[in-house]
């Protein structure tokens, strides 16, 4: 059988990567795009091709820009000859406090967390429908309860939820639409809001009492993907119950 195949946007480290490994380790052919980690990308690949040969490409583009989104979706059918799965990992973080909100962040922000998700599935819809394949974004706990000083990225993550939904019925019955929903996953890199006084606090009101890993985010995506064929239009908060104390 010709094996099924997944694009992992941001696929090259942290949690997208984690997403390439167990996609692939399912059997999945996986396009792995990045933006500016090529090294990574290139690393990566390198060690799942060595499991079997000629399963993993790779591709740099950037999503905020459109014209580009296309085209990950022509080289990704190009190369493997068909697409089943897009996965939207993709996303810039970082706080935008009111007062301090500008066009450059709305921009990044909307961008990458809302706009780039829309138009690659709009993108990869006919070669989808086509596949009865399915689509799942990464959304956040905090679409639902705005994380403060992080007004923009919080209403790209609602806008994600909302767009989940809407595309489920866009796109139905051949294409299913999910998202999932981390907590605290993979701590942001330089970000001083998470010092270490507050990773405390945070993991303390986990009822789990850890943050979550990669994998945990990778396995529910799995699963959705592979495992879920009567489940479309939902969002799976993936956060060891911290939404429950929200």
């Amino acid at each position: 059988m010709e094996a099924k195949v997944a694009l992992v946007t941001g696929g090259a480290k942290r949690v997208g990567a984690a997403v390439v490994r167990r996609l692939h380790g399912a059997g999945f052919n996986v396009m792995v795009h990045y933006r500016s980690s090529a090294t990574d990308a290139r690393a990566l690949a390198a060690e799942l091709n060595l499991q079997r040969p000629s399963s993993v490409a790779i591709a740099q583009a950037d999503l905020l820009n459109m014209a580009a989104l296309p085209v990950l979706v022509q080289q990704t059918v190009e190369h493997f000859g068909r697409l089943d799965a897009v996965v939207n990992n993709a996303s810039s973080f970082f706080p935008t406090p009111v007062g301090e909100i500008d066009e450059h962040a709305w921009v990044d922000l909307i961008g990458s967390n809302l706009k780039a998700p829309l138009f690659l599935a709009q993108a990869a819809a006919p070669e989808l429908r086509r596949n009865h394949g399915t689509i799942v974004s990464i959304a956040d706990i905090h679409a639902e309860r705005p994380m403060k000083h992080h007004v923009v990225y919080s209403i790209a993550k609602a806008g994600l939820v909302a767009m989940t939904k809407s595309l489920a019925r866009e796109l139905a019955p051949e294409v299913r639409v999910n998202a999932v929903a981390p907590g605290a996953n993979v701590w942001p890199d330089g970000e001083s809001v998470f010092d270490e006084v507050t990773r405390q606090r945070i993991i303390s009101s986990i009822p789990l009492k850890r943050i979550g890993e990669p994998d945990d985010l990778a396995r529910t995506i799995l699963f959705l993907v592979n495992d879920a064929p009567y489940i479309t239009g939902q969002v799976l908060a993936v956060d060891g119950g911290r939404s429950v104390y929200l």
